[in-house]
């Protein structure tokens, strides 16, 4: 597991003094309960340190990024920014799951997949950087792995909602998802998703839960349509 730690230091681009905090920042509480460790060994404390660390440096960018914009709309935008979804789709942009330890039961029901588990391992690293390194080290991963790329996050956020204002502007048909297939036990389903405008294909999705699939099958509609020039 050293030598897999290691690896995520690398892409991350943060080297830990104390190796023991990126350790018990990836130690799932299934693990620490299966090894009968003290609970105060699993990442959750460290979640509670770098929610609130996040939730600092995403309001401080956006007061700055967003001269205008009205204290209501600053805290809706940074909600949605640091939601469960969003910290997810980030973490899986740093195949996060693949770095966590977990118990067996946790690993077999499809732990290292599972949004709730990969934004906490999030987190719980932005507060192990932050103990390590102080506020500018976690700041800078904030802003390298979490704030960037926001416009094509959000395109992916509100992918239905969007994809549902093009086609209102463009087409006179109707999008329609349609479910594919559903495999696995209830405990570890996968649903694959297709969105139709009218009776033409336009995206795939595939995703945990049925909305998660539409979710993504409507992004690849978007950008399929922006393939085409329309938007």
């Amino acid at each position: 597991m050293e030598k897999k730690l290691k690896e995520l230091e690398r892409k991350i681009e943060y080297t830990f003094r104390d190796f023991e905090l990126l350790r018990r920042s990836m130690r799932h509480s299934s693990y620490v309960n299966e090894k009968h460790m003290k609970k105060t060994e699993c990442n959750e404390r460290l979640e509670f340190l770098g929610d609130a660390v996040l939730e600092l440096v995403s309001s401080e960018f956006l007061f700055f990024e967003n001269q205008n914009m009205p204290e209501g709309e600053l805290t809706r935008t940074r909600a949605s920014m640091v939601c469960e979804p969003s910290l997810a789709f980030c973490a899986r942009e740093l195949e996060l799951g693949e770095y966590l330890l977990l118990g067996k039961g946790e690993e077999r029901t499809g732990g290292r997949l599972r949004d709730s588990v990969t934004s906490d391992a999030l987190e719980a690293l932005i507060g192990a950087i932050y103990l390590d390194g102080g506020f500018a080290s976690a700041k800078e991963f904030i802003h390298k792995f979490v704030l960037n790329d926001l416009e094509n996050k959000k395109l992916f956020y509100d992918s239905k909602t969007i994809l549902q204002e093009i086609v209102q502007g463009h087409f006179s048909e109707k999008i329609s998802y349609k479910l594919l297939k559903e495999e696995g036990p209830d405990h570890n389903k996968s649903f694959s998703v297709v969105v139709y405008i009218g009776e033409d294909f336009y995206g795939e999705g595939q995703g945990r839960t049925k909305k998660a699939a539409e979710q993504q099958a409507a992004y690849q509609a978007i950008l399929e349509l922006r393939r085409r020039k329309i938007e």
